[in-house]
C-alpha cells in the first residue's frame, strides 16, 4: 500500500534546495522542500531553510515540517519560529541515534539554562523541564535581542520513537498527542506548529497525519468518510516522502482507529474502526517494501556568527484571560470594560490569524496549480520530444552507414 502511495504522489520542483549556496543547509541529499511550499525566512540574507508549510484547510491545521536543525542552522530555526509566530516545537527524535547525530542541540539544557544565537540575534532560555517516562515537556523563553521582545515557546520532546520505526503503542503516542493539544498551541489562533524529526518526513509525517485525521473525524458528521490515504496524498503535495515505511503507515492507521474511539460520536467510532481496519488489512507484510537506510548527512560547516539579523515583524499573541471574577462585577465598572476590551482584542487577533492562514492557503493553492500545469505540459511534450530525438538519432545512424558504404 505504501508503494501505491509513492506511485500516486505528485512531484514538484525543488530548485532552491539544490542551489550551491543551500547544499550545506540540507541534512540529507534526497529530502528537499518543494519550491511552492517551502518556508521563506524574511529577515535573513539567505531566505532558505529546509522546512515546508503543510496546510489542511478543512481541519484548520497548519504545520511546519522541518528537518532536525544542523549545527549551522540552529539560528535560522529560531528565526523561522519567531517569524511564523509558532507557539510549539514538537521534536520526535533524539539528538544521537545509533551513534549518529540526527539533530543539533538547539535548546539549552538544565546545566547551561541559556543559549545565544548571534547570527540571527536570539537568546533561548530554559524556564522549566518536566520528564515523563517517554517524553519531556519544556517551557522555553525566546528573546529577540534586536527588539528585546520575549515569547514563551512549548517544546514537546518524544524521546522513545526509534528512527524508521514506530512508538511503543498507539496509546502512548495518543497520550503524547493529547498532551500537546492540551497546551492549545495547535489551534489556528497561533502560528503553525513546528514538527521535526531527523529528516522531517517519517516520524513528523506520522504525527501530522494522525492529528489531522482525528480532527477531521471530530468535525465531520460521518467520521468514517475520512480517507487516511487521501489525506496523506494531499499532505504529500506540500512535502515529499511523508511516511517513510510500511510500519509507520500501519501504525498511523492503528493510532487513528484507537483515537476515533475517544471521539464522543455515539456508535460512529465503531464504524470508523471497522472501516479503517478493512483498509489496514490491505497493508500485508507480504507486500512490504524493504526499508532503506537514510542517506548520509552532508558535511556540516562551523557556526557563522558574523551575520546580523533584521527586526522581524511583531506577532499578535493572545494573552491569557484575566479571570471570571472580572466579568461578574458591575457591567459599568472599569474592570468589566477592560475585560470586555481584552476579549475583543483576542477575538480580533484570532480572526486576523485565521484570515492570514486562509490567505496562505490560497497563495499555496495558486503555486500548486502552476506547478501542476507545468507538469502537465511536460508530460504532453515529453513523448513528442523523445520521438523527435529518436528519429534524429536514426537519421544520423543511417547517414553514417551510407557514408561508410560509399
Amino acid at each position: 500500500m505504501l508503494s501505491d502511495i509513492r506511485n500516486q504522489a505528485s512531484e514538484y520542483p525543488y530548485k532552491v534546495a539544490k542551489l550551491p549556496a543551500n547544499r550545506n543547509l540540507n541534512r540529507y541529499r534526497d529530502v528537499s522542500p518543494y519550491d511552492h511550499s517551502r518556508v521563506r525566512l524574511e529577515n535573513s540574507e539567505n531566505d532558505y531553510i529546509n522546512a515546508s508549510l503543510v496546510l489542511v484547510e478543512e481541519a484548520q491545521r497548519a504545520y511546519i515540517l522541518s528537518q532536525g536543525p544542523l549545527r549551522n542552522t540552529c539560528g535560522h530555526f529560531w528565526l523561522m519560529i519567531w517569524e511564523q509566530c509558532s507557539k510549539v516545537v514538537i521534536m520526535l527524535n533524539r539528538v544521537i541515534e545509533k551513534g549518529s547525530e540526527k539533530c543539533a542541540q538547539y535548546w539549552p539544557t538544565t546545566e547551561e539554562l541559556q543559549m545565544s544565537f548571534t547570527d540571527t540575534g536570539f537568546v533561548v532560555r530554559l524556564l522549566s523541564e518536566e520528564d515523563q517516562s517517554y517524553y519531556t515537556i519544556r517551557v522555553l523563553q525566546l528573546q529577540n535581542t534586536m527588539t528585546g521582545e520575549l515569547r514563551t515557546i512549548y517544546h514537546y520532546h518524544y524521546t522513545t520513537w526509534p528512527d524508521f520505526g514506530v512508538p511503543e503503542s498507539p496509546a502512548s503516542f495518543l497520550n503524547f498527542l493529547f498532551k500537546v493539544r492540551e497546551s492549545g498551541s495547535l489551534g489556528p489562533e497561533h502560528g503553525p506548529a513546528v514538527v521535526h524529526c531527523s529528516a522531517g518526513i517519517g516520524r513528523s509525517g506520522t504525527f501530522a497525519l494522525v492529528d489531522t485525521c482525528l480532527v477531521l473525524m471530530d468535525k465531520r458528521k460521518d467520521p468514517s468518510s475520512v480517507d487516511i490515504q487521501k489525506v496523506l496524498l494531499d499532505m504529500r503535495k506540500f512535502r515529499m516522502g511523508l511516511i517513510q515505511t510500511s510500519d509507520q503507515l500501519r501504525f498511523s492507521y492503528m493510532a487513528v482507529i484507537e483515537g476515533a474511539k475517544l471521539i464522543p460520536q455515539d456508535n460512529l467510532a465503531a464504524q470508523v474502526a471497522q472501516s479503517q481496519q478493512n483498509k489496514q488489512r490491505a497493508i500485508s507484510r507480504d507486500d512490504l517494501e524493504p526499508d532503506l537506510p537514510p542517506p548520509p548527512p552532508p558535511p556540516r560547516p562551523h557556526l557563522n556568527d558574523s551575520r546580523p539579523n533584521g527586526q522581524p515583524g511583531p506577532c499578535l499573541e493572545p494573552q491569557p484571560a484575566s479571570g471570571d471574577h472580572l466579568l461578574a462585577g458591575d457591567p459599568d465598572s472599569p474592570d468589566h470594560n477592560m475585560a470586555e476590551n481584552s476579549g475583543n482584542v483576542r477575538k480580533r487577533h484570532r480572526e486576523e490569524r485565521i484570515a492570514s492562514t486562509a490567505q496562505k492557503v490560497q497563495q499555496m493553492k495558486q503555486r500548486l496549480t502552476d506547478s501542476e500545469r507545468n507538469r502537465e505540459k511536460w508530460l504532453y511534450w515529453r513523448p513528442i520530444l523523445l520521438n523527435v530525438g529518436a528519429g534524429a538519432a536514426l537519421a544520423v545512424g543511417l547517414l553514417v552507414c551510407w557514408m561508410y558504404s560509399q
